[in-house]
């Protein structure tokens, strides 16, 4: 790294949400433009940075700021031209000129330590005074504080959250226990917090230290799928990841219990080991079950009220011109029957018709109907297949942003004190809903509303923690049709038929004589690799009537040779190369380029969207971008350190330079990230890969992704494994437990 020294002339551009600045900084006579990510740094300041020099592009040779800190003015000239900067409030070119006539290179000193004194020159009351030197108080608070944690080998953009969150009670909490950033701050995890208490000197065997290795192990379980974690695997992951001994930690479990950080329950009936919660997972779990029982309000129909309703039912099949058959006209009368009603089924076997069948009863008796699924691509699919608007969860709940103006934080508007006014919710895609999205929803419904919940259990469950659909079901506690019969236009569907072969543990049919479902034996990889690149840009775009960006590559891992990452950067260079006219972008190892078809990794409930006319006029905007979106990277500003993705619906929103961690590629994507998407066409690439990924579910899920073709490619007898692998990792969840009433004390 090189150092430079010099003063801050003027500011050219600053994001006031992520501090990255472009700045003019005069050193030596010279002029140098300074980029890097900073809010505290201000016009007329004098500084010290460390950083290396680039060559941009367009904006020339730049100096990249990666430590910095500012040095009080040293003389006559330097003080009056930072006092006049502006950088001081109240203080303009004038009055500076005169605060420095007076005092001279005493100046700096009598506003930080005998400020009344500035009383002295015309024009500055007492009250002015004070004012001024609590302005430059602040301004060197924030100063010590960034060169504090900097100290530490803390960046500047971490030390700007950390000092925006705590401010001066940073120095106590940075002493005595850093593992309280890992609980307060987004984005700093537990090892970032490890890491800077190492430096700091915490001992590795420190309370704080395994509080946080054990709240850390648990939410990562979460991100896993887990709800809880039984103690004794808790113990030794947490253990794993201190290097402390697993019998040390079992005072610190009792202490967070007892802080009601987590809930621990004893063993259920046939387990060996207590049940460990994060107590946000456990009261999630517990008000969902209460919720639903309020809400699963049965209605007795007595005999000939019945054959009453089978006539509506009958009338309905008239009107839409459908033939019920008896499993779908019992679905339609327990939706009428039951508060709460759960239709499951594969694909081919008629839940849309049903969907529709109920949808029509209910309009027919006046109700008022909403229609949602967790995903855009969901209930895009949803509105087509009903005729009828249907919107995600988050946007039927109405999510909220942020405000840092009214203190408050992301969330939904509908809730039990405002809840939704539909008298019959219809959820499609429930196995994708987690613990989490289902305890807003639930809180949504007002009790005499009809809950409606549509999905096929056999699909992965949800990227979030839980198993929602699968608990449902598992607690026998609410009216549950699953229909089998698979339909004779479904029928003329090899993927359906294989879908349904494979789920039941037989070979598909991979004689290569369908019309949508292919297998090409090829046990190469970088003839795997031609010949995706073949299918995607030849020949499945005229066969499907689709482009090559709508089909989609779906692959079990991430890493490995036919892993996600690996196959986008193949991926990248041939569907989207390298172009003089499109800008791209570094992040680590990724790299961006304008037309890229990227994946929102995470929820980020905070990120605004707007959509804009095409005269760039905002017609719509909104809040909350999700884990699984889809989008094209429309524009990359590297003047302003920004990327426009452009989501479903036309969402366009706007990531800084250092927010790209929360997207990734998506030429390829997990099977898992896939769940609730439909494409025309999907290429599975299946050589080899870990036993306990490698098995029936996965395949399954994948296949039903594609709505016109499938084609794999890869090792017959790696597709045959899969199948023959029943073994899906277990979810711990006590949810089917807590709505049967088995609570476990």
């Amino acid at each position: 790294m090189e150092t430079i020294k010099g003063f801050i002339d003027h500011i050219i551009y600053r994001n006031r949400d992520n501090g990255y600045t472009v700045l003019n900084l005069l050193t030596q006579g010279d002029e140098l433009t300074c980029v890097g990510f900073f809010k505290t740094m201000d016009q007329g300041e004098t500084i010290e940075a460390e950083g290396e020099y680039i060559q941009h592009q367009l904006y020339g040779k730049q100096f990249k700021i990666e430590h910095y800190k500012i040095l009080p003015p040293s003389d006559e000239a330097s003080v009056e031209r930072y006092l006049s900067s502006g950088a001081v409030k109240g203080v303009g070119e004038a009055l500076a000129r005169r605060i420095v006539k007076a005092f001279g290179a005493d100046t700096y000193r009598i506003i930080e330590e005998e400020p009344e004194r500035l009383s002295e020159v015309k024009g500055i009351s007492m009250k002015k005074a004070r004012e001024i030197a609590a302005s430059l108080y602040e301004k060197r608070d924030a100063r010590d504080a960034m060169t504090f944690l900097q100290s530490y080998g803390i960046s500047n953009t971490l030390a700007l959250r950390i000092y925006e969150t705590y401010g001066m009670g940073l120095y106590g909490i940075m002493k005595e226990n850093p593992y309280r950033l890992a609980e307060d701050i987004q984005g700093i995890g537990f090892r970032i917090a490890d890491e800077i208490a190492a430096k700091i000197g915490i001992h590795t065997d420190s309370d704080y230290r395994i509080r946080s290795g054990l709240l850390y192990t648990l939410q990562r379980a979460g991100g896993e799928g887990h709800c809880y974690l039984p103690a004794d695997r808790l113990l030794a992951e947490a253990g794993e990841l201190l290097g402390i001994e697993p019998s040390l930690m079992e005072p610190q479990l009792q202490n967070l219990a007892m802080d009601k950080k987590l809930v621990i329950k004893m063993p259920a009936p046939g387990e060996a080991q207590r049940r460990v919660y994060a107590s946000l997972f456990y009261y999630a779990e517990c008000n969902c079950a209460r919720m639903l029982r309020e809400l699963n309000i049965k209605e007795t129909i007595l005999p000939a009220e019945e054959e009453a309703l089978l006539k509506k039912i009958d009338q309905v099949e008239k009107e839409l011109g459908i033939g019920l058959d008896s499993l779908q006209k019992h679905s339609v009368l327990e939706s009428i029957r039951n508060g709460v009603f759960i239709l499951s089924g594969g694909p081919g076997t008629g839940k849309t018709t049903t969907i529709n069948a109920i949808i029509r009863y209910f309009l027919t008796q006046g109700m008022d109907i909403s229609l949602a699924a967790p995903t855009g691509r969901a209930a895009k699919r949803m509105s087509e297949a009903t005729g009828y608007e249907a919107r995600t969860i988050h946007r039927l709940l109405e999510l909220s942003g942020a405000s840092s103006l009214e203190g408050k934080t992301a969330h939904f508007e509908r809730n039990e004190e405002n809840p939704l006014e539909s008298d019959v919710i219809i959820i499609d895609e429930m196995s994708m809903v987690d613990i989490f999205l289902f305890q807003s929803l639930l809180k949504a419904i007002p009790v005499g509303a009809r809950l409606i919940m549509v999905g096929d259990v056999n699909q992965l469950p949800s990227v979030g923690p839980g198993q929602v659909l699968a608990d449902l079901i598992k607690s026998q506690a609410f009216q549950t049709v699953t229909l089998e019969k698979i339909f004779r236009q479904a029928q003329e569907s090899d993927i359906v038929l294989n879908a349904h072969r494979i789920h039941a543990g037989k070979e598909p049919v991979l004689d290569n004589k369908s019309k949508d479902f292919f297998f090409l034996e090829r046990n190469d990889v970088n003839v795997i690799y031609k010949h995706m690149i073949q299918l995607i840009l030849e020949k499945l775009p005229r066969y499907v009537d689709a482009t090559p960006f709508d089909i989609q590559v779906l692959t079990p891992m991430r890493k490995g040779k036919l892993g996600v990452e690996t196959l986008n950067g193949i991926l990248q260079r041939y569907l989207n190369p390298p172009d003089g006219k499109k800008r791209e972008c570094q992040t680590g190892n990724t790299l961006f380029r304008e037309g890229d078809k990227v994946m929102q990794i995470k929820n980020n409930y905070q990120l605004p969207w707007e959509v804009v006319s095409r005269y760039n006029i905002p017609i719509d905007q909104g809040m909350g971008v999700f884990n699984g979106d889809i989008g094209i990277i429309r524009s990359i500003d590297e003047y302003a350190k920004e990327v426009v993705v452009e989501f479903d619906e036309h969402r366009r929103v706007t990531y800084p330079f250092s927010g790209l961690d929360e997207i990734e590629p998506a030429y390829a994507v997990t099977i898992h990230k896939s769940q609730g998407s439909e494409y025309p066409a999907v290429i599975m690439p299946l050589l080899t890969g870990p036993h306990m990924l490698f098995n029936r579910n996965l395949l399954y899920t994948g296949i039903t992704r594609a709505r016109a073709c499938v084609t794999i490619l890869g090792s017959r007898a790696t597709v045959l494994e899969m199948i023959a692998n029943n073994q899906e990792n277990r979810r711990f969840t006590g949810f089917s437990d807590q709505i049967a009433g088995k609570e476990i004390l």
